[in-house]
C-alpha cells in the first residue's frame, strides 16, 4: 500500500506578509524530527542490494561498447533487466512509476571512435501538487578494466558501479511505496566511462522539457570500506560538491565578488542537507562535506547536471581502494586486482542508500525552494531578506519559511529561526558582513526544502 505523509493542520498559525523588521508572534515552528524518516532508513535492505549487485556482476562486463543483444551478457542485457526491474517496482505500487528509455547516438570520440547507441534507463513517480520539480538519484550502469576501449574482457564492476545502480533500484523500492508533493526520478546512467554521455543526455533533455530539478544524488562507488590506505571505516561517507557555479555568468562573478557566496552555491547547500540527514536519521554514519567537484583531477556523472546549471553532488565511500578499480581480474605479486563481489560490503552500501532516500523523500515532500532570494544591511545593525512566496497550487502545504546564518569562516550553518509565511523578515542586531545567509521553505510536516543563497536571480542556460 502507498503511504501519504499526513499533514499537521493547526499546528501553524499562518501570518500574512510583514513589513521588514516586523517581529512575528503567535507561531509555532514545524516540528524538526520526521518519525517517517526513521521508517524509510529501516526499510532498505542490505540482502535486497547484495542481490542486485550480484546479478548486475552477472552480466560479465556492462561496458558501454559490449554486447547489446545478448540476454546473458553485456551493457544491452544489464539494461533490460533494470527496466523490467522497475517496471515490477510499477506494478507493485500500482502504475507509479513511468519507465522511461532516454538514448542518442554518439560517435567520433575519444572513447567511442565508432558509432555507440548510449541509453539510460529511467523511472520517474510523478508528485502529487508539483510534478515539475524533481530530485534524482542516479548510478551508473557500465562498468570497465584497466583498458577503457577493452569491451570483450570480463568486468564485473561490482562497487564501480553496481553499488550506486543497486542504490538507484533499492531506493525506488522503498520510496514508491510512498505519495510525494514533488516528483522522483530513478536513473541509470550509461556512458560514464567513455565520457559522461548518460548524464549529459539526461541533463540536456531535463533542460529542453523545462524540467525544474532541484537535486540531482549521483552514487559512484558506495560499497568499499577498506582503503588503499589501509584504513577501514563503515562509518563516514563523501559528499562532493561544486562551488563557484560552473555556468555563472560576469553578472552573477562580480555580484559574488562583492556580497560571498563562493561556498554557497546551489550544490554545496545541497551537500549541507544532506549532511544534516545523514546525522539525524542515519544511526553510526557521518556524512564528510568534500568541498570541491569531485576526488582531485577526476570527475563523475553529477558534472552534467552541474554544467546544465542543476545542484548535484556525487555520494560515495570515503575510503577508495585503487587495486579495485578499473582493473584487469588479475593476482600479481599475491595482490588481488578487480573489481569483484568480495570487495562490497553490502551493509555499508545499505547505510548509503538509506542516506539517499531519506533525503530525497525528504526534498520531495517539502515545498519548493525559496525564489528571487534577496538580502540589504550595509552599514545597518539588522540584516533584511526578501524572498518570493511558492503559489498554493505548488505548495499547499506550507508552513512558512527559515531563515539560516552562520559566521563567515563556519563551514554548515550554525543557527536558524522560523519566521512563518512571510516573504521579507529583518533579524535584528544581525550584522551582514559577520554571516552568511539562506533561506528554505518549510512545510506545515516540517519538512524543509535546501537553503537558498540570496543573489541575482540566475541567468538561463542556453
Amino acid at each position: 500500500m502507498r503511504r501519504q505523509i499526513p499533514v499537521v493542520f493547526g499546528l501553524i498559525v499562518l501570518l500574512s506578509v510583514a513589513p521588514a523588521g516586523a517581529q512575528q508572534r503567535g507561531m509555532r515552528a514545524p516540528p524538526l524530527e520526521q518519525p517517517v524518516l526513521h521508517e524509510i532508513a529501516q526499510d532498505v535492505s542490505a540482502a535486497r542490494i547484495r542481490s542486485d549487485i550480484s546479478r548486475l556482476v552477472s552480466f560479465g562486463t556492462r561496458h558501454t561498447l559490449s554486447d547489446t543483444r545478448s540476454d546473458t551478457r553485456g551493457i544491452g542485457a544489464a539494461r533490460r533487466w533494470m527496466q523490467a526491474q522497475f517496471q515490477q517496482i510499477g506494478r507493485d505500487c500500482r502504475g507509479c512509476l513511468e519507465v522511461v528509455l532516454q538514448s542518442s547516438f554518439v560517435e567520433g570520440e575519444t572513447r567511442i571512435p565508432g558509432r555507440a547507441e548510449i541509453v539510460n534507463v529511467l523511472a520517474i513517480q510523478r508528485g502529487q501538487t508539483d510534478p515539475n520539480r524533481y530530485v534524482v538519484i542516479s548510478g551508473d550502469i557500465d562498468s570497465r578494466v584497466t583498458d577503457v576501449m577493452d569491451s570483450t574482457s570480463d568486468s564485473p564492476g561490482a562497487n564501480d558501479n553496481a553499488s550506486g545502480l543497486a542504490a538507484v533500484l533499492e531506493a525506488a523500492r522503498v520510496l514508491s511505496r510512498y505519495k510525494f508533493s514533488g516528483s522522483i526520478v530513478y536513473a541509470g546512467l550509461s556512458g560514464e566511462e567513455q565520457g559522461l554521455y548518460g548524464g549529459k543526455i539526461m541533463a540536456g533533455k531535463a533542460r529542453e522539457d523545462g524540467w525544474r530539478v532541484e537535486a540531482v544524488l549521483n552514487n559512484d562507488m558506495i560499497g568499499n570500506i577498506s582503503g588503499i590506505n589501509g584504513v577501514t571505516d563503515n562509518s563516514t561517507a563523501r559528499i562532493f560538491s561544486e562551488g563557484t557555479r560552473a555556468v555563472e555568468t560576469p553578472e552573477e562573478a562580480r555580484w559574488r565578488r562583492f556580497h560571498g557566496g563562493e561556498n554557497d552555491s546551489p550544490s554545496r547547500n545541497l551537500a549541507r542537507y544532506i549532511d544534516v540527514m545523514a546525522d539525524r536519521y542515519i544511526p553510526n554514519l557521518d556524512a564528510m562535506l568534500v568541498f570541491r567537484l569531485d576526488r582531485f583531477g577526476r570527475g563523475g556523472h553529477h558534472r552534467p547536471f552541474n554544467d546544465a546549471g542543476f545542484a548535484a553532488v556525487r555520494v560515495m565511500e570515503t575510503n577508495e581502494h585503487y587495486d579495485r578499480q578499473h582493473q584487469d581480474i588479475r593476482v600479481e605479486n599475491g595482490v588481488q586486482y578487480g573489481d569483484v563481489l568480495e570487495g562490497v560490503n553490502f551493509e555499508y552500501a545499505a547505510k548509503l542508500t538509506a542516506l539517499n532516500a531519506v533525503s530525497l523523500a525528504s526534498l520531495a515532500w517539502a515545498p519548493p525552494s525559496p525564489d528571487r532570494v534577496t538580502i540589504t544591511g550595509a552599514v545597518s545593525p539588522d540584516t533584511t531578506l526578501s524572498w518570493k512566496r511558492a503559489g498554493r497550487r505548488e505548495a499547499p502545504h506550507l508552513a512558512g519559511y527559515k531563515i539560516y546564518w552562520r559566521p563567515t569562516d563556519a563551514a554548515v550553518w550554525t543557527d536558524s529561526r522560523f519566521v512563518g509565511d512571510v516573504e521579507t523578515y529583518t533579524l535584528e542586531n544581525v550584522v551582514v558582513d559577520n554571516y552568511f545567509f539562506g533561506v528554505a521553505s518549510v512545510s506545515q510536516s516540517g519538512f524543509e526544502s535546501a537553503v537558498v543563497f540570496p543573489g541575482p536571480e540566475p541567468a538561463p542556460v542556453n
